[in-house]
């Protein structure tokens, strides 16, 4: 059933906070961390209310349905349970229409499923064949369900003392001369593992500039020469006060030589000391990234699971 009463913007970040993994509560006190989840589930209201938003939104898609069809709605999936579900279109790609459910007012759970699964037909009209849920259960939690992306993080401060390799170093990045050897790099990648494109992406020339912007974007350098990109962008993720991975790369020739989650502690020591957390996503199913993430000192803190809607 749609509910007409739509939460407070205080009360989404709370419902979020109490979706999150235990360990990620010890680091950031709730009282910072709340108003930073305000911040990031502000968009949830925005697009249930904005009927300009949903105008917009209609107007550049154009899939098909009408306007409000695009509003985000309230759920009551139980006597216990309410949610926020919305329609999403993966890389703005109106084939690849999904249902987001983008907040919870506690944590999902296996046997909510079925009834998140009903409540996901609001969105019929779009022809949607999955659903998306957060939960900070482990990646064995649902061996049912196809994982997405995965959040790693950890304090900086726990990351900085690993050992590295004497020939592996890391300096600013001036330009984005290097990114068609980056595209390269991927290509390479994804020509022996098929399915990485779907698991991974290389950063767009915007997006890298923008890091180089902030002096938190690093060329790799192994053996003394150019080996890939390391790079962050300062802003919140799950709430906490993070520096969050833009791109972690290595060229195929240094590839293969267990210098993954090097780049995670060389990462640590290069940015600056305030307390963040470094954290990231890694595809569910992208076991060489999220094995170097484990094995840098970074957690699994949950990530996000898809159902079928057909």
């Amino acid at each position: 059933m749609i509910l007409t009463d739509l939460p407070t913007i205080r009360d989404l970040a709370a419902f979020s906070l109490a979706a999150q993994h235990p360990r990620t509560l010890a680091w950031s006190d709730h009282a910072g961390r709340l108003p930073r989840l305000e911040d990031e589930r502000a968009i949830d209201l925005d697009l249930a209310t904005d009927h300009g938003i949903a105008w917009q939104r209609a107007e550049t898609l154009r899939a098909g349905p009408p306007v409000d069809a695009y509003l985000n709605t309230w759920h009551a999936v139980a006597p216990d349970l309410q949610a926020m579900l919305s329609i999403r279109f993966r890389d703005g790609d109106t084939s690849l229409p999904f249902v987001d459910v983008s907040v919870t007012s506690r944590p999902v759970m296996p046997a909510d499923l079925p009834a998140l699964v009903t409540a996901a037909e609001t969105y019929a009209a779009f022809r949607p064949p999955r659903l998306r849920f957060w939960s900070a259960a482990a990646l064995y939690a649902h061996p049912h369900l196809t994982p997405d992306m995965r959040v790693l993080a950890a304090p900086l401060a726990d990351l900085r003392d690993r050992p590295v390799p004497d020939d592996l170093h890391l300096t600013l990045t001036r330009d984005t001369s290097r990114h068609a050897d980056a595209v390269a790099a991927y290509a390479a990648v994804d020509s022996v593992h098929p399915g990485h494109r779907e698991q991974a992406g290389i950063i767009s020339p915007d997006d890298l500039q923008e890091a180089i912007d902030a002096g938190t974007m690093f060329d790799v350098i192994w053996q003394g020469q150019w080996s890939g990109y390391a790079g962050t962008l300062a802003h919140s993720q799950l709430g906490l006060d993070a520096h969050v991975v833009q791109e972690l790369l290595l060229t195929p020739p240094a590839r293969g030589h267990g210098l993954g989650a090097a780049l995670s502690t060389l990462l640590a020591r290069h940015l600056p000391n305030s307390g963040q957390v470094l954290s990231g996503t890694v595809h569910g199913r992208n076991r060489g990234a999220r094995q170097a993430a484990l094995g840098a000192g970074r957690h699994d803190v949950g990530g996000w699971w898809w159902v079928p809607l057909d």
